[in-house]
């Protein structure tokens, strides 16, 4: 776990109750033992140069869990760099890291080491390998699916596909509800986004998500909303669509994400996060970014998906005492670069969708691969030992004149801004590149800050 939630009574201690930092002798270990399968497999290695190569991600990046052998020497080694035993009900042994990001591990019976990498389907894995004739655990659309693609000197490497599942065996007897899947999945796709008033938007989304829970349950439903917001931003990014080809060429979809990041007004940030904490999501960290900067920040987490929201909103100083998540903010008579995004553009979580997908990848390689595709990246607004980020050039988007006149006539805008967005769009969505090292799971609020302010739209022509 981070460290323990601040028990002071400051109005200041919930944006310390998460503190993040750097495991380097957990990523040393992973590092040591993902190197050994990968000397011993050579399925394994060819399969993380191809990653590297042709995507600009690290095999690192892509580990569901390490499967070892009860008796395997690394085991004695894991409660020294932070691992925790979490057993199962169902008798397996597993050890978890609450401190970083790091692959699970499981304990087994069997003699060979099993390297475990997630993708988004275990079939099209095996299509894009040619690899027929192999038994896939788990019936379609399952919960949990996976496939063993190699075994070589005692490694086995499985492809797992996960839908809000966190076990570790697939179940070939499991009763999928196929009709209901493909049904909500439809519904959630087709999901109307502009309304005349954003309430009924919202109220719109709820009722399309609590008969998916229903029927499916929380984890299986929130897997499949955002499934649906990540083809909805896809459609409005060529960046995004260009990497997702690359990843999708080695059958390995968007399996790699780190977070997604929603842009709210005021009005409704506590509608946004009151739909999802409806959907499972937990809160983490707060971020406040200072008087200057104008705005904040909630990071919540989805524990059986692994979905991560960065979820930004203009903010007040006097307003960082306050749970903002769950709390009313009242209007306000100026635009930060966030709200004026959403006046533009309309709420991420509805018209305007997602601001950005985060996905984890070799910095360099991939910001070099995408040049060479015809994207430009920005200049990187992180640029640490353990966490480099850079968001690629941002979409233009053209803007509803409707929208530009109602907030120049409400004063919050200037003529000569509303007539540069009417002339040249606004700027509208971005793919932003990561690269995490040591397990760091937290995120750079000055570099966050930074990026902000170079994305608004009022001097988006300096940028």
């Amino acid at each position: 776990m981070p460290a323990a939630p601040n028990s002071t009574s400051s109005p200041l201690a919930a944006l310390t109750e998460f503190t993040w930092s750097p495991q380097p002798a957990t990523a040393q270990l992973i590092q040591r033992l993902l190197n050994e399968c990968l000397s011993r497999c050579s399925f394994a290695a060819e399969l993380s140069q191809r990653m590297l190569n042709e995507t600009g991600t690290r095999l690192v990046d892509w580990l569901d869990h390490f499967g070892l052998p009860d008796d395997d020497p690394v085991v004695r080694e894991l409660s020294d760099v932070g691992y925790v035993r979490a057993d199962r009900s169902s008798g397996t042994v597993v050890w978890e890291h609450r401190q970083g990001l790091f692959p699970r591990v499981r304990l087994h019976d069997g003699v060979s080491r099993q390297l475990a990498i997630k993708v988004e389907s275990v079939v099209e894995f095996l299509g894009a390998y040619g690899l027929t004739g192999l038994v896939i655990e788990g019936p379609p659309l399952a919960s949990l699916r996976e496939a063993t693609v190699a075994r070589e000197n005692d490694i086995e490497v499985i492809v797992v596909e996960r839908h809000g599942s966190t076990e570790f065996d697939a179940n070939p007897a499991e009763d999928v509800p196929l009709a209901a899947i493909l049904r909500h999945s439809e519904a959630l796709r087709l999901r109307r986004r502009d309304y005349a008033s954003d309430d009924d938007g919202f109220i719109h989304a709820i009722q399309l998500i609590e008969p998916a829970i229903a029927d499916l349950g929380r984890d299986r439903a929130c897997d499949l909303f955002f499934a649906a917001e990540r083809e909805y931003w896809l459609r409005r990014n060529k960046a995004g669509r260009i990497q997702k080809a690359r990843q999708d060429a080695l059958g390995l979809g968007w399996a790699n994400h780190d977070h997604h990041t929603y842009r709210s007004s005021r009005q409704n940030f506590s509608l946004l996060i009151a739909f999802l904490e409806r959907l499972g999501f937990k809160c983490r960290e707060r971020f406040y970014a200072g008087r200057e900067a104008g705005w904040g920040a909630q990071v919540i987490e989805h524990p059986a998906t692994g979905v991560t929201i960065f979820a930004d909103v203009d903010m007040s100083p006097e307003e960082v005492s306050l749970d903002f998540s769950h709390t009313s903010l009242p209007p306000r008579n100026r635009l930060g670069t966030v709200g004026l995004w959403c006046a533009l553009h309309g709420e991420a979580f509805l018209q305007a969708g997602m601001h950005h997908l985060e996905c984890q990848f070799d910095f360099a390689a991939t910001r070099d691969q995408l040049k060479d595709a015809g994207i430009e990246t920005m200049r990187p607004f992180t640029d640490l030992p353990y966490l480099r980020q850079a968001f690629t050039k941002g979409e233009q988007w053209m803007v509803d004149p409707a929208r530009i006149e109602r907030i120049r006539s409400a004063g919050l805008i200037t003529d000569a801004q509303a007539e540069q967005f009417l002339s040249k769009g606004a700027l509208g969505s971005h793919l932003e590149i990561l690269q995490r090292e040591e397990g760091y799971k937290g995120f750079n609020q000055h570099g966050i800050n930074e990026i902000i302010s170079a994305t608004d739209p009022r001097s988006a022509n300096k940028v």
